[in-house]
């Protein structure tokens, strides 16, 4: 046991979650390697600069002050003055949730199913929970088709855990977006559940994108991290894991902390077949599609949710609304998030084929956006967001206690295959090392 406590702690995934691991491991001065498949650094967590002065994120990704005073980067951080969203449904534009609220159809409908399910929490679907908490019309009109786009699966395969796992109650959103209008900053609202969201908390964008955060975490780690080495398997012996295979070799660990897709860890794990049952859980592939535009302010709102069926996207970003700089002046990008599967037509057809369905599109909301439109580029990624269905629903609450097997901790969004983003990743995931180096500490006391 003793030459085993002594060995590092290998960690496999150079992301947000494997550099906070590393990071915080190596301050605790147990020794660590750190294994990533790709060329850089970052994983999801990329910022994307071209010749012409944008800059793109894989998504719209926020972090917040309190985030950055945690990582130790909030002195190259800028706030972040606004975040609003909007709903555009029947040539229409309703905020969220103030003008939601207002259309008589939608709060009557909320009322009534709020009072049938005091005292009946029993609901198995997200479309029974959308339902009960939104009411039928808001939920049918809005909520269940994003959440049907965003997936790919019908809300009635869907968990109701989709929906309980949306932090906060709708109070607490009016009260923090509120707040927000009157001090003046995007504070953060339904983005973390790990720390408490309060007026205090809000978004700030690093200089250079949000990759800054990776780069940050991997200073004192530099020299234990070994790219283009994709970890080919997890070796447990007894049920624990005592090591992995890297490019044909085995290197021995005391410790192994995984990043990758839980679908892909069932793969790698040898030597039992405890999570085998993960193989089933799935992950939405998604295409981002960033468009670049002549002029700003050409949406309602920061963000924009697109319901209806007749659009082949259900979100609509601009992100120097609240983001001035990532776009030079007098123009602007508007991200544009479209759910696929990979190899079906979305996935497969080529950058400009996409830029100019979006746009042809985009027009329904945008009357002038052919003659704005200045190029796009194209992100794919082929894990996006886990699928919460009701089918693997018990499994999914059985891996939320862990792996089940020692030594081997799972981490981040994927890694987790929870709903949750970049702050909840990086406390979380240090919740799951303090515990590690903790069982370190016990054994090496046994040992004596």
């Amino acid at each position: 046991m003793k030459q085993r406590i002594n060995k590092p702690v290998v960690i496999v995934g150079a992301g947000l979650a494997g550099l906070t691991a590393a990071n915080f491991l190596r301050s605790q001065g147990v020794p660590v390697i750190l294994y990533e498949a790709g060329k850089q650094i970052a994983g999801l967590a990329q910022s994307f600069h071209d010749e012409d002065g944008f800059t793109y994120d894989f998504g719209a990704h926020f972090i917040t002050n309190r985030l950055a005073n945690a990582v130790g980067i909030e002195a190259i951080c800028r706030d972040v003055p606004r975040y609003r969203e909007t709903v555009w449904l029947g040539k229409k534009h309703y905020g969220y949730p103030f003008g939601l609220m207002l259309v008589p159809r939608y709060s009557a409908s909320g009322f009534v199913s709020r009072l049938k399910s005091l005292g009946n929490s029993e609901v198995e679907s997200a479309a029974d929970w959308f339902r009960a908490q939104y009411g039928r019309a808001l939920a049918d009109d809005v909520a269940l088709p994003l959440i049907e786009a965003w997936s790919g699966a019908s809300s009635d395969e869907l968990s109701h855990s989709v929906g309980s796992s949306i932090p906060g109650s709708i109070l607490r959103i009016v009260w923090l977006k509120l707040a927000s209008r009157v001090m003046g900053h995007a504070i953060s609202c339904g983005y973390s559940r790990e720390m408490p969201e309060k007026p205090s908390v809000w978004h700030v964008y690093p200089e250079g994108g949000i990759s800054a955060l990776c780069q940050k975490l991997s200073e004192d780690v530099t020299d234990s991290i070994e790219l283009e080495s994709p970890v080919e398997e997890i070796l447990v012996e007894d049920g624990r894991a005592v090591g992995v295979r890297v490019k044909g070799r085995v290197q021995e660990a005391s410790a192994v902390v995984s990043t990758a897709p839980v679908h892909i860890l069932s793969k790698l794990v040898k030597g039992t077949d405890a999570l085998q049952y993960l193989s089933r859980f799935r992950y939405r592939p998604m295409v981002f599609v960033n468009l670049r535009l002549s002029g700003r302010h050409l949406l309602p709102d920061v963000v924009t949710w697109t319901p209806e069926s007749r659009f082949p996207f259900f979100r609509l970003t601009e992100t120097p609304l609240s983001m001035p700089w990532l776009a030079p002046e007098g123009k602007t990008i508007i991200t544009v998030d479209i759910g696929c599967e990979v190899g079906d037509e979305i996935w497969r057809i080529e950058d400009e084929a996409l830029g100019e369905l979006c746009i042809e599109n985009l027009k329904l909301i945008i009357s002038d956006a052919r003659e704005r439109y200045l190029g796009c580029r194209v992100l794919r990624t082929p894990i996006a967001y886990p699928i919460f269905l009701r089918e693997y629903e018990e499994d999914r609450l059985r891996f939320e206690n862990g792996t089940g097997i020692e030594g081997l901790y799972s981490v981040g969004r994927n890694g987790e295959f929870m709903h949750i983003f970049m702050e909840d990743v990086y406390w979380r995931t240090l919740r799951k090392m303090r515990h590690l180096a903790a069982s370190r500490i016990n054994k090496q006391q046994h040992e004596k």
